[in-house]
């Protein structure tokens, strides 16, 4: 089943670019394009898209701003943040509204292809390049006393190896190869842990482990 994509960028270059890169990818289409935040919840219930590819700086609504009340109506497409910013506060205000990944502009297509499979697998995509930020980010919060008042939950050694290399940005596939076990296993394992925790959103997981010491910037 082709998965149906929906673009929300104030740059038809960028807009057209994206679209280029998606019609060499198989099983994606571009069903529609907006070029402002204030359309986005009105193109979602029209089109239904899969995935939401979402700029954060536009004209009129934010990224941010549209993602916020696109939650709030109950809209539950993925979403995908595409942008050029790297502060670690907005990655984080992403994430914690609701954003499944957050890519930036300067990707390749082969990472593009990455992050829309990971979130077509209802998993989370983080840049490469950005994963060590949003770690540091938490760290500061975590010291700052900014953190979930989440219970610690124990979690078994598979369990906390797994969520290790789940906040390190590593895919369900990836942590499979790397560990010797079934993509099936780790879909396991990764349920268990967000149910232990009652955690379900990468910022969380990472907020988490950075308060509890399971990760810190030296891994």
């Amino acid at each position: 089943m082709t998965c149906r994509l929906l673009l929300v960028d104030d740059h038809s270059l960028i807009r057209a670019g994206v679209r280029a890169l998606v019609s060499d990818i198989p099983g994606y289409t571009v069903i529609g394009e907006a070029d402002d935040g204030s359309q986005l919840l009105e193109h979602v219930l029209r089109l239904n898209p899969d995935i939401v590819l979402l700029d954060i700086s536009m004209r009129t609504t934010s990224g941010l701003d549209a993602l916020t009340q696109l939650r709030a109506n109950g809209c539950q497409c993925k979403v995908l943040i595409l942008s050029m910013h790297t502060d670690p506060d907005l990655i984080m205000r992403a994430l914690e509204s609701g954003a499944h990944g957050y890519l930036l502009k300067d990707t390749t297509a082969t990472e593009l292809e990455q992050a829309l499979t990971a979130l077509r697998g209802d998993e989370r995509y983080l840049s490469p390049a950005i994963a060590h930020t949003v770690i540091n980010q938490a760290l500061l919060r975590a010291q700052s006393g900014k953190q979930p008042n989440d219970d610690r939950h124990n979690l078994t050694a598979r369990q906390l190896e797994i969520l290790r290399l789940i906040v390190r940005g590593k895919s369900t596939r990836e942590i499979a190869a790397g560990l010797g076990l079934s993509i099936k296993t780790v879909e396991t394992h990764r349920s268990q842990i967000m149910k232990r925790l009652q955690i379900y959103d990468v910022a969380g997981l990472v907020l988490f482990a950075v308060r509890e010491k399971i990760i810190s910037l030296d891994d």
